[in-house]
């Protein structure tokens, strides 16, 4: 790999202020987790809500790599505040499975920034896992932290066949949250090389 394909400091502070970005919308529309019955339609607003800040990223993005540490940077964030190494289980390899396709796309083909969005986007089922994996301490936690009504409501609402359709919901989110950045941002694609 020449140097040409390196990436340099300025990717780097781009990789810095865009996944700050992503993990601040991000992090404002969690929010809404303290309504339990709102959890499940997060699968699909989280992603979208996130599609104008990673659509202004991926018309920065020229180098493989740079979505691949942000992943590690989300999964590390997101295991720091309590969502357990599911975290990162799932943020890095979908940050580096997302890289993979946006640079099969040469950068310059809007079909995989779409789809290398739609991928990216399942990472988060790391922060929705261990509602299903990570065991009855985990739900303990939410009893002690939450209260039992807020619990046994948010068990209703996110039974274990979400677990699956989590990540149909995600990609979905990713997609049409992806085609509304895109129009939001159309002039930057554009001056990117992407339209």
């Amino acid at each position: 790999m020449n140097n040409t394909n390196k990436l340099n400091g300025k990717d780097l502070i781009n990789v810095g202020i865009y996944t700050a970005m992503y993990i601040s919308v991000f992090f404002v529309g969690g929010l809404l987790t303290t309504l339990p019955v709102v959890y499940p339609f997060l699968l699909f607003l989280l992603p979208f809500i996130c599609g104008i800040p990673m659509m202004l990223y991926y018309t920065k993005i020229r180098k493989f790599g740079m979505l691949t540490i942000t992943g590690v940077i989300n999964g590390l964030f997101f295991f720091f505040i309590g969502y357990t190494w599911m975290a990162i289980a799932f943020w890095i390899p979908f940050g580096f499975l997302a890289d993979v396709i946006l640079r099969f796309g040469n950068y310059n083909q809007f079909k995989f920034t779409l789809l290398s969005y739609c991928i990216y986007c399942l990472g988060e089922m790391g922060c929705h896992a261990p509602l299903f994996l990570a065991g009855q301490s985990y739900w303990d936690n939410i009893r002690k932290g939450m209260g039992d009504q807020y619990a046994d409501t948010l068990m209703k609402m996110m039974p274990h066949w979400m677990l699956y359709a989590g990540f149909i919901i995600l990609f979905a989110g990713g997609f049409c949250g992806a085609l509304f950045g895109y129009r939001t941002l159309k002039k930057h694609f554009v001056r990117a090389g992407i339209a």
